[in-house]
């Protein structure tokens, strides 16, 4: 869906904070262990709906120095990603700038359709099952910033990675850094990362809780939470600056299911925390997640939360001794 005007001031808030931003994509405070991209040829039950996910950097606009995105674990093989009878599948990981990276209306949709891979492509590799790859970094790069498309609302450059799942039936489990390094993990002063639906992994363990951070805007006065495949494992809790947290029934699998949050004023400004509680152990639990607004216009979330993990905010009144 096309991003609007009053979702775009999320940008310009995120860019007023002097934040360190941490690139480990999912972030340390999403507690969500990987990224799931299956091949085309699995079944829908085992939670990813499309075979695709699409990931947007933002490089600051005066940064001039080359960085590299390093993808963890890229193969289809070994302890990490998810067997469904055989490894036998592939995933092609491609990077695009230029105009039309994100500005392209199909770029920002919810389902990989039309011209999704918009843009100028820049580098792509495919992969298949690779001993030497499995629990090892791999380096896409060196990017210029300038390749990117210069978005003034982002105050930066934005790159795109596209992940499709190819022929074969596996689950592909990884994670990002955008990086200055080639062969190690260090930050890139001011970039920040962000997508439309995100398709990742949840731990097994009864009582983890993983939490993904939408930004309410202006004029947002409700969010609707749509899940895929949460396979019963629990329960959906909000919890806002507003709201200590209101609990959602878990989700059935292999479907759409989706739920509905009301904004208070005093959430306008502040980041939600959408989390996922596990009561019970479920093994190789992928969801696919998007958020839009009361308009059905996607949410960007970004990998990490503006403002801050939001916190309630206890409304303790005092009473006068007698």
């Amino acid at each position: 869906m096309q991003l609007k005007k009053n979702v775009l001031v999320i940008v310009l808030f995120v860019f007023s904070f002097n934040f360190a931003w941490c690139q480990a994509i999912p972030s340390e405070d999403e507690k969500i262990p990987y990224f799931t991209t299956f091949s085309k040829n699995a079944k829908l039950s085992f939670g990813d709906d499309d075979f695709v996910q699409i990931v947007f950097f933002v490089v600051p606009e005066k940064s001039n120095d080359p960085f590299y995105i390093r993808v963890y674990d890229p193969d289809n093989g070994g302890t990490v990603d998810e067997k469904a009878s055989a490894f036998n599948s592939k995933t092609k990981f491609s990077f695009y700038g230029g105009k039309g990276a994100h500005s392209d209306k199909a770029a920002q949709e919810l389902s990989p359709k039309g011209n999704y891979k918009s843009g100028v492509f820049i580098m792509g590799k495919t992969f298949g099952e690779d001993a030497a790859l499995d629990g090892k970094w791999y380096e896409f790069g060196p990017f210029n910033p300038k390749e990117g498309e210069l978005q003034s609302d982002f105050k930066g450059y934005v790159f795109k990675m596209v992940v499709e799942g190819l022929d074969g039936d596996d689950g592909n489990l990884y994670k990002l850094f955008l990086s200055s390094q080639k062969d190690k993990n260090v930050k890139v002063e001011g970039s920040n990362s962000f997508y439309y639906e995100y398709t990742f992994r949840l731990e097994e363990k009864a009582g983890y809780v993983g939490h993904i951070y939408p930004y309410v805007t202006e004029n947002v006065i409700e969010v609707d939470i749509s899940t895929f495949d949460y396979d019963n494992a629990g329960t959906i809790r909000v919890v806002s600056v507003e709201k200590k947290g209101e609990m959602f029934a878990s989700q059935t699998e292999g479907v759409w299911a989706q739920v509905k949050f009301k904004i208070e004023k005093a959430e306008i400004g502040t980041s939600l925390d959408i989390q996922f509680i596990n009561k019970k152990e479920v093994k190789n639990n992928n969801v696919a997640v998007y958020i839009t607004n009361q308009y059905g216009e996607a949410m960007p979330f970004f990998s990490q939360p503006i403002g801050g993990v939001p916190k309630y905010k206890y409304n303790i009144k005092m009473k006068p001794a007698k």
